[in-house]
């Protein structure tokens, strides 16, 4: 991690109980000696000592009373600030009794990040099924925090690795809805978005954007499909209008090799996985999800629960790592900037 760490510790959620979020948090906290901003975790103190006998057993959990104490408790213990959950968790077994407790962690975070006491949120990965068995009628973590913040709030969602940043317009839709859902108005929030973020939080003083097309060839002028010319150039136009260095609509299949990536900061991708098949094949290991356009710095890893694996150490904790080093760097940047 680059720079000096946060005033503040991090918010780190628990996810769901029944994933790998408490073995990569745990793995994560015994790094802390090459570089890692202090975090602390809303998680249920009994479940995180019950794995980290198997998995880490010098490991000691600190139960916290407020997230001030955080600080000084990370260098010797893993900081937890309560959340106990009403049914014990068992690894790879979610339990949907155990939803509620997972999404008050999540608001818990996000609180504490409004209220100024913590310098952001980083949250482990849910599992989506068992939330909505429990009645969660949000696509996923972005819609939940965007419910959080109020009305008008419109988060865009990046992905970020160490030599790519994508944005998708669209997001957690089947790709038939996608292509319906795209709009130029869409585009052109993510990308307004997009630079903001990549000056504010990223340190990027003129960003500048490349825009995919949707269409193999981009379109090929229309005869391989005619969103790029009616939907797609039209923001383009727009961005540039706004004064945004701003390219495309160009052909996806040309856009994330290594000579292409040196020409942009970021990516405006039409559709979920025109975004996530270049990040993961490039950087599998150690992606980060960003969530832009909130008023507090969220980010998580890039992947998900992984129930196969749970509870067993086998875990990495690589993107967690880059998740809770993001954040610390997106924080400082927007504590500087006022």
């Amino acid at each position: 991690m680059s720079g000096r760490p946060p005033r503040l510790p991090l918010a780190l959620t628990m996810g769901e109980p029944a994933g790998i979020g408490g073995d990569i948090t745990v793995k994560a906290w015994q790094r802390r000696g090459e570089g890692l901003a202090p975090f602390f975790v809303i998680d249920d103190p009994e479940r995180l000592r019950r794995l980290a006998a198997r998995i880490a057993p010098t490991l000691r959990v600190a139960e916290i009373d407020a997230p001030e104490q955080a600080i000084a408790a990370f260098p010797e213990a893993l900081p937890v600030l309560p959340e106990p959950l009403p049914v014990p968790a068992t690894p790879g077994r979610p339990d949907p009794a155990n939803s509620a407790t997972v999404i008050a962690a999540i608001e818990r975070a996000v609180a504490l990040a409004r209220a100024g006491r913590a310098a952001a949120v980083v949250t482990n990965p849910i599992h989506k099924k068992c939330l909505y068995d429990a009645g969660f009628r949000h696509p996923g973590h972005t819609e939940h925090l965007a419910a959080l913040v109020g009305e008008g709030a419109r988060p865009v969602m990046m992905l970020v690795c160490r030599s790519l940043r994508v944005v998708p317009v669209t997001v957690h839709l089947a790709l038939r809805d996608a292509v319906d859902a795209l709009s130029t108005d869409n585009i052109v929030h993510c990308g307004e978005v997009a630079a903001a973020a990549l000056e504010r939080e990223f340190g990027i003083a003129a960003p500048k954007l490349a825009v995919a097309g949707l269409n193999p060839h981009a379109g090929e002028q229309g005869s391989l499909g005619r969103e790029e010319i009616d939907i797609i150039a039209p923001a383009v136009e727009r961005l540039e209008a706004a004064g945004i260095a701003v390219t495309g609509p160009a052909p996806a299949d040309t856009l994330f090799h290594e000579h292409a990536r040196s020409a942009y900061d970021a990516v405006i991708c039409m559709y979920h996985d025109q975004a996530l098949i270049p990040l993961k094949t490039i950087d599998i290991d150690r992606g980060v999800n960003v969530t832009l356009g909130l008023p507090f710095v969220r980010t998580s890893p890039d992947h998900g629960t992984a129930l196969g694996i749970a509870g067993t150490g086998a875990a990495r904790e690589d993107s967690l790592l880059a998740a809770l080093a993001t954040a610390a760097d997106m924080a400082r940047r927007r504590a500087l900037d006022g």
